[in-house]
């Protein structure tokens, strides 16, 4: 077998993403074998808001949400001239994952003399979506201003704007000017897309239903959420248990889990509260989890989906750990 090396130290590794969201390219955006770059950048600093041909600002109505309309008011300012074959406002929504990469390295007799192996990022556009209204100018001279208003509709089953850890589901709006033989124009503005929780509530997707439910029968016994759902993050979910069959141990815990298919996530456990082990089986187990400030929420989208499940699990001597769960929703 070929030896390994992290040579992060002392190669150059990159990552990218398309504009407008190419801000931080580079190798901010990659590291060594089994880092996480992701995990130190935020949606916002991906968005690089102009190319330096435009000025000004798409203004927001009010905040975005998966399945309603969008509503604003586009105001331009050109720096330099503008000839462009198309222009238009367009929708555009990112997804950015970590992703692991390997090279093998050879000697001259054509050995592998080491694998190098480490973390990039890469992302695309899985929506550009044009519209036609408002109409925009495809000319501008230099010091020309343009004033719009404007109406578009938001995904209408999202995702949402969401950090995985992993990956990142990122939105925005913007004006781009398709330059012939040359590089694109845009202004853009960052769009932080929030969760729809009366569409998870009729069951669109994969993250409704049972997560909503208040009380999940598992077994002959039933995990109940007495707090409001979905759960927004940042808060409180307030957790009773009822498990009769619970088999005696040295501890249980009542635990928040989440899942993901992100390429490089793995499951994680974001809130964890301890309990008595008889509590469960007399019914009286109750636990305060408390859900990260900036959790993701729970959807399926671009690919990606994330959810959360309530895990009641009873620590066993000497024996595999006994568990049951339920899903939740997060929003």
């Amino acid at each position: 077998m070929s030896p390994s090396f992290d040579l992060s130290s002392f190669t150059s590794h990159t990552g990218s993403a398309p504009s407008p969201f190419d801000a931080i390219n580079g190798p901010r955006l990659a590291g060594g074998d089994g880092s996480h770059p992701l995990h130190s950048v935020s949606p916002e600093e991906l968005l690089r808001p102009t190319d330096g041909a435009i000025e000004g600002e798409i203004v927001l109505d009010q905040p975005a949400r998966v399945g309603d309309g969008i509503t604003g008011h586009i105001r331009l300012t050109a720096v330099k001239a503008i000839d462009a074959r198309k222009a238009y406002l367009r929708l555009v929504g990112l997804r950015l994952d970590e992703v692991r990469r390997s090279e093998d390295h050879r000697n001259s007799k054509g050995e592998v003399s080491y694998t190098e192996r480490w973390v990039e990022t890469s992302g695309k556009l899985f929506v550009a979506d044009a519209f036609l209204e408002p109409f925009i100018p495809t000319s501008f001279q230099p010091g020309q201003t343009f004033e719009a208003q404007f109406a578009v509709p938001a995904p209408r089953l999202g995702p949402p704007t969401a950090h995985l850890g992993e990956s990142i589901i990122a939105w925005a709006l913007e004006v781009r000017w398709d330059i012939a033989m040359g590089s694109d124009h845009w202004l853009a503005t960052y769009l932080p897309l929030a969760q729809n929780p009366d569409l998870m509530r009729a069951g669109v997707g994969k993250q409704g239903g049972i997560s909503l439910m208040a009380s999940v029968p598992v077994g002959d016994g039933s995990i109940s959420v007495v707090s409001p759902l979905p759960a927004p993050a940042g808060q409180e979910v307030v957790v009773k248990v009822a498990w009769p069959s619970a088999p005696q141990g040295q501890g249980a815990r009542i635990e928040i889990h989440r899942r993901t298919n992100a390429p490089n996530g793995t499951e994680g456990i974001i809130a964890s509260v301890n309990v008595d082990p008889a509590s469960l089986t007399s019914g009286a187990a109750e636990a305060r989890l408390m859900v990260p400030p900036g959790s993701a929420p729970s959807f399926d989208g671009a690919g990606l989906e994330i959810d959360y499940v309530i895990r009641v699990l009873v620590d066993r001597r000497f024996r595999s750990d006994a568990a049951i769960e339920r899903p939740v929703g997060i929003v």
